[in-house]
């Protein structure tokens, strides 16, 4: 750490992850199934990406580089890939968390190495707003906020995921739909930005997932404006937030993308069935995009989907997932879920 900023002169916080084609999933969805595992980054999820690249611009931008203190408001990944990116770059972090935070994830977040973590408010709104107004406008220099997912930079960083999937799918390396869960809509906006790129924005489907009582965007949809939810009633945490940025929003207007909305039940038995199938431990975030691979919702949502069809579902974490939580996701949804497999399954909605 010191006053270069070259490019040289600071590292990638974050890795290329393995695109993996899964044959029991392939078989139960119907179609070429193929996972993006950033659930290996190295904070568990994919925020390492947009998160990392945000402190990584941020130091080579910085005019005083040697003062900087990054600071993160947070309820969980985005908290702890701020602070495990800022470790590995030598740089100093603090993280406020809402009282609701798990202590299994705030002991994640100082074992990382944060300076300080914070507790306040109920939710990340109020965790944020004490961040902004009472930490960061009274340090005197060096402050630099991590926002969670709302920032050019955090998209930029997300955005990486479709360049790997370019050189790493078979064949030309375009594939026909990619699946993706939104909270905040900070992956969801980076994948749209990589797909631009490439030249696909129009052509590859995007399926964006939300759990019930955390469907911010497809709620969004449904008004036909940007709305805010009154509370987030859903045990995917990590889907929380109450609006969705104004980038995915603007994303979400495209013929190409379909919102889906789950169960918690649906998300909790999509993490039993990856861990059954792949040997993977994925939080309720993640199971509710693998839940699409089941019991035909992916070909309700993108009935054209053939066997051949090439599916990229972004794996995108499980910092907070354990044995104990998918027993007690076994316990509690089994019987639900057999219930609603007689219904009629996940919720659809978008311009297309």
């Amino acid at each position: 750490m010191g006053s270069a900023n070259s490019e040289s002169d600071v590292k990638t916080p974050w890795i290329e992850t393995p695109l993996v084609e899964s044959a029991l999933l392939s078989k139960a969805a119907g179609c070429r199934i193929f996972l993006k595992l950033e659930n290996i980054q190295p904070s568990g999820s994919f925020k390492s990406r947009g998160v990392g690249n945000l402190l990584r611009q941020s130091i080579l931008t910085h005019p005083s580089p040697q003062t900087i203190h990054f600071h993160s408001s947070s309820g969980g990944n985005a908290g702890l890939a701020c602070v495990t990116a800022a470790t590995s770059l030598g740089y100093p972090s603090t993280v406020v968390v809402p009282l609701s935070t798990k202590p299994q994830m705030i002991e994640k977040i100082r074992a990382a190495g944060a300076r300080a973590v914070i507790q306040h408010g109920a939710s990340w709104v109020e965790a944020d707003q004490y961040l902004r107004e009472e930490i960061l406008a009274k340090q005197q220099e060096g402050g630099v906020y991590v926002p969670p997912f709302d920032h050019p930079w955090i998209w930029e960083g997300n955005s990486g995921i479709v360049d790997e999937v370019a050189r790493q799918l078979p064949g030309d390396g375009k594939p026909d739909a990619m699946v993706c869960a939104v909270g905040g809509g900070g992956l969801f906006s980076g994948v749209v930005m990589g797909l631009d790129r490439a030249g696909w924005g129009q052509d590859v489907d995007v399926v964006t997932v939300e759990t019930k009582g955390a469907e911010s965007l497809n709620a969004s949809l449904l008004a036909g404006e940007r709305v805010t939810l009154p509370a987030v009633s859903s045990i995917a945490t990590s889907l929380g937030a109450k609006t969705v940025c104004e980038r995915a929003w603007q994303c979400a207007q495209r013929g190409n993308v379909k919102s889906v909305v789950v169960t918690d039940g649906e998300a909790a038995m999509g993490c039993l069935a990856l861990a059954r199938d792949e040997r993977m431990l994925v939080e309720a975030a993640c199971g509710a995009s693998m839940a699409l691979c089941y019991e035909g919702r992916l070909k309700r949502v993108l009935p054209k989907l053939g066997p051949e069809s090439r599916v990229v579902m972004v794996v995108c974490g499980g910092s907070i997932v354990s044995l104990d939580t998918l027993d007690l996701y076994k316990r509690e949804y089994a019987a639900a879920r057999a219930a609603e497999a007689n219904g009629n399954g996940a919720e659809v909605n978008g311009s297309g």
